[in-house]
Formats: structure tokens, C-alpha cells, sequence
């Protein structure tokens, strides 16, 4: 049953907030046309719900959106924009896809949508978590992120998948917030010992 309403939420969420932060798409979408040349939207394969392949949708934070993909494996940080800066920080980068949200593609919340490369590394946890649709954030996300190997990732991951509930979406998406305005930093004292 919990699918069902998890789904109308991401419906209902996902248009709500894709209206209300409309006018910051708008400046964002301006100042990334204005800081250089290219797409506005950096789009990706990526493995969704049961190993489907969808294009994920990124707010463009390089000069060049072909090395965005690229920037992933290299962390080259001379390529990102001024502008880009600013949006990785505050995640605002990942706001468009808000859109795969509402066209079921992803959820609000679960593991991260990966490459379909990193599936070749997948351990078991790994591949359970293509048991869900993959979230903007998820409990790896609010329990050390970029602090934690593929491993600890993915177990974060099984964990989602085994226990996932409305309660356990609402805590993921209120540290959300609090990483979001206090930082990266923060979501690594929320990991799990």
C-alpha cells in the first residue's frame, strides 16, 4: 500500500514544487546561460527502478557539459562554472529532477540513481537497491554521502529498501534540509557508527 501513497506524494510534492521554485529556476537558468556556452540541463543515463535505464536531469555546473560526466570520475574543478559552484553547494543542481520525480522515473526519496557502469561493481546490496525507484536523496545521502566508500553506500541502500516507510522518507527528507543549509559536514555526524 505504502508504494501506491509514496507515488501520489511524489506527484503531489514534485508539482508543488516545481511551482514555487520556478523563479529561482529562472534566475539559475539565466545565470548559467550568462556564465557560458551551452545546454542549460546536463542530462545522464542512469539505473532506475529494476535496472531500467532513464535520463537524469542536472542544472549544467561546467563550461562544457560533456566533461560534466567526466568531472564525476576526475573531480576536475577547473571546469566548473562560478555559478556551478554556487549550485553544487546548495544542491540546487539537482532540482530539475524534480521532473524524472514527476514523471515516475525517481522518488523524493531513495538510493541514488548510478551510472550504468558502476552496476559491474554491485555487490548484493548493490543490486537491491534497484528494487525501489532511485531518490533525490536517500539514507546513504544523510549518513555521510561523499564521506562513505561504494560499499557502505550500498548498504545504507539495502537498509532503505528493507525498511522503507513514511516515517523513515519523512526523516531522510528533514535531514535533507538540515545538510542542504548546514552542509556536507554536517551529514557526516549523522553517520552511522
Amino acid at each position: 500500500m505504502y508504494p501506491f501513497i509514496k507515488r501520489l506524494m511524489d506527484i503531489f510534492a514534485s508539482v508543488l514544487l516545481l511551482l514555487l521554485l520556478m523563479p529561482m529556476f529562472i534566475v539559475v537558468a539565466l545565470l548559467i546561460k550568462l556564465g557560458s556556452k551551452g545546454p542549460l540541463l546536463f542530462t545522464q543515463e542512469r539505473l532506475g527502478f529494476n535496472g531500467n535505464v532513464f535520463k537524469l536531469y542536472k542544472f549544467r555546473s561546467m563550461t562544457d557539459a560533456k566533461r560534466d560526466a567526466l568531472e564525476q570520475v576526475h573531480q576536475n574543478t577547473a571546469e566548473i562554472t562560478w555559478i556551478g559552484n554556487i549550485i553544487r553547494r546548495l544542491k540546487i543542481d539537482e532540482l530539475p529532477q524534480l521532473l524524472n520525480v514527476l514523471v515516475g522515473d525517481m522518488s523524493l526519496v531513495g538510493p541514488r540513481p548510478c551510472m550504468e557502469a558502476t552496476k559491474l561493481d554491485f555487490n548484493e546490496d548493490g543490486h537491491k537497491r534497484l528494487l525501489v525507484r532511485p531518490g533525490l536523496t536517500g539514507l546513504a545521502q544523510v549518513n555521510g554521502n561523499i564521506f562513505l566508500d561504494w560499499p557502505e553506500r550500498w548498504a545504507l541502500d539495502r537498509e532503505y529498501v528493507e525498511n522503507v516507510s513514511l516515517m523513515l522518507d519523512i526523516k531522510i527528507i528533514l535531514r535533507t534540509v538540515l545538510i542542504v543549509v548546514l552542509g556536507e559536514q554536517w551529514g557526516k555526524k549523522g553517520r552511522k557508527s
